[in-house]
This record gives structure tokens, C-alpha cells and sequence, in this order.
């Protein structure tokens, strides 16, 4: 088990702001070329087993202080294998598709999805600072379909017009990857429906770009008018570090809840160390696990993919180590569900 740090202090809304490069100069530094990023982890010798039409598809993305927190030399590195386009990625595999989750099927308007009751989610943007390869959304049209387009307006009349929807998730992409002014005219937006009480973000800029928790941020975040849900993304406790563990504690400080969700992933946490090493991890961090996925079934991904008796077996084995509120809920989304469905 990766031994866990000492507990963070309380959270406080006088947390310093980071002090290193902006988040924004950090984002147009991301990493971009597989074979740069092998070559930062003295992994050249993997060159062979990148597939150049995955990252032309798919294109590599990931942040340099996300880069930091993988270990040189290790080809099986968890974090690596998240963002590095293998030729995996190019077999079909029966039963992945394009749209694993049905999110065509459940568009209302222009960058709106309701698949479940009471909730509307908005694809937000199509950007995000890292590119996951198991990403459910990595053949998703963002070009033609985000809720930013029209400056809101064909989102937020979707809204409006709907009575029963009490909670706005805001996704993507990232929501983050938008500058805080942005995210401020939407939620304006949307404070003026009535029916709108809660907001959740589901985001994995915080830990994979902590520089985003900016002053600017941290002030929005805290001037929300309904309770603020954060949904993070976190598969590894490697993932985690002191600048993570800083801007998470800025965001409890403004008020907002902390919960994360990981995917299952082989390879990267799909033994039962590693699972719980995230869960205790997170806890240090003022996170709490909410879900853990099995992999979404979209194309390019299959290499991931965990079996459903391993599953089983791995949350068993949690459930009889930890805490029952460190242990997250094993489930899969499938389209037309009318809810996150638990494996059994």
C-alpha cells in the first residue's frame, strides 16, 4: 500500500495562492508529443508502441506538473499509462462503440444531456488539460455540440423551461478549462431560474493542473448562491501531491464539497493496494470516494477494461479493509438507465 501523508490542516479560505507559472502558461506547456513525454521518463525505448493514428485521432495532452508525478524508467507507470496512445487503441473490439454512454440519445438542446431525473448536465466546453484514454467523450462532436454556444442562450432556456430540473452538473471537457469570467456569465445565468438548487462540477483540473485553484476562482466558487459539489477525477493516489492537497484545501475553504470518482483500470489501480491507497489518499486531501466506474465501453479503450468478477472481488476485498465511507459504490453507466447502475 502507498503509505499515506500526514492530515492536512483544516481547510481555510486565507489558503495562499500558488505561486508558481499561471495555470493558463501551464496549459499551452502542456506535453503534446508521446514521443517528448517518453523521452522526459528515459522511456524512448517505447517509442515502438505508440500508435500515431490514436494521437492523431485523440491527440496526447497532459500537463508538465502531471508529468512530475510519474516515475522515470517505469514503463508500467500508472499515471503514464492514463495519457500515452498505444497501439492498443487500434483494435475494434465487439461491443465498444463511439457513444459508450448514450449521450446522443439524451440531448435536449444545444450542449444539454438529461439522462436522469431532476438533473440537467451541460457540456460545458470541449477542453480539458489532459486527455485521458479511456475518456467516455473521446469521439464526442464538441465542435457542433457544447452548451457555451450562443452564449448559453439555447442551454439556458432548456433550463428554464423545465420545472423538474432541481441540479446543473456542469461537464465536458473540463468546465474548469473555462477563465472564471466565463463560468461566472453562466452561473449568473443560471441563478435566475428559481428551480435550480444545487450545482455540481465535475472536474479533474485540480489535480491534474492544482494552478487552476486560483484567487479568482476560489472568489466565484465561494460567491455560488446553492451548495457546490466538486466531483474530482483521480484513478491513483500518486495523483495527489502537496500542490493537489493546497488547492483542494482552497476549494473547501470557499464552501464547496469534495467527492471523487475513479475508473477502474487495468493497469493503473486494479489491485486491491492501489484502490485503497487512493480512497485513504483522498481522505488526506478533504475527499471523499463517491463512485468507483467500470470502464465505459468506447472505442480505443479496451485495454482497460477489468471484468466484471474482478471487479466484484477487488470491492469485496475494499470493503473488508476500509471504513465503509472510504469505500466508493461499484457501478456502471449504461445507456437509457435512469440511474448509475451498482454491479452485482
Amino acid at each position: 500500500m502507498i503509505p499515506a501523508p500526514q492530515a492536512l490542516p483544516p481547510p481555510a479560505a486565507t489558503e495562499p495562492a500558488p505561486t508558481s507559472a499561471g495555470w493558463q502558461r501551464q496549459w499551452r506547456e502542456a506535453v503534446r508529443d508521446p514521443r517528448e513525454l517518453l523521452a522526459m521518463l528515459d522511456l524512448a525505448a517505447l517509442g515502438d508502441r505508440i500508435s500515431d493514428a490514436a494521437a492523431a485521432q485523440f491527440p496526447l495532452r497532459v500537463p508538465r506538473a502531471f508529468v512530475a508525478r510519474m516515475q522515470p524508467g517505469d514503463p508500467h507507470d500508472p499515471l503514464l499509462r492514463q495519457v500515452l496512445p498505444l497501439d492498443d487503441e487500434d483494435r475494434l473490439v465487439p461491443g465498444f462503440s463511439l457513444d459508450a454512454v448514450g449521450d446522443g440519445p439524451a440531448r435536449t438542446a444545444n450542449g444539454v444531456l438529461q439522462k436522469y431525473q431532476g438533473r440537467a448536465l451541460l457540456v460545458a466546453t470541449g477542453s480539458c488539460a489532459v486527455h485521458c484514454r479511456y475518456c467516455f467523450r473521446r469521439h464526442f462532436d464538441y465542435a457542433a455540440d457544447t452548451a457555451a454556444a450562443g452564449g448559453w442562450a439555447g442551454a439556458i432556456a432548456r433550463i428554464a423551461e423545465d420545472p423538474s430540473i432541481e441540479e446543473v452538473l456542469l461537464s465536458g471537457g473540463d468546465p474548469l478549462s473555462l477563465a472564471t469570467p466565463k463560468l461566472a456569465e453562466l452561473t449568473d445565468a443560471l441563478a435566475a431560474i428559481p428551480h435550480v438548487r444545487r450545482l455540481r462540477l465535475h472536474t479533474r483540473l485540480p489535480i491534474v493542473l492544482p494552478d487552476r485553484v486560483d484567487d479568482a476562482l476560489v472568489d466565484w466558487c465561494a460567491s455560488l448562491p446553492w451548495p457546490v459539489t466538486i466531483v474530482l477525477h483521480a484513478n491513483h493516489a500518486r495523483e495527489f501531491d502537496t500542490e493537489v492537497d493546497a488547492a483542494l484545501a482552497r476549494l473547501r475553504g470557499a464552501g464547496a464539497m469534495l467527492l471523487n470518482q475513479a475508473v477502474l483500470l487495468r493497469g493503473v489501480n486494479d489491485d486491491v493496494d492501489a484502490l485503497a491507497a487512493l480512497s485513504e489518499r483522498g481522505h488526506v486531501a478533504g475527499v471523499l470516494p463517491y463512485y468507483l466506474h467500470q470502464l465505459d465501453r468506447v472505442q480505443g479503450a479496451a485495454h482497460f477494461e477489468v471484468d466484471d468478477p474482478t471487479a466484484l472481488a477487488l470491492h469485496r476485498a475494499l470493503s473488508a479493509r476500509l471504513s465503509g465511507y472510504l469505500v466508493p459504490r461499484l457501478v456502471r453507466e449504461l445507456p437509457g438507465d435512469t440511474g448509475k447502475r451498482p454491479v452485482a
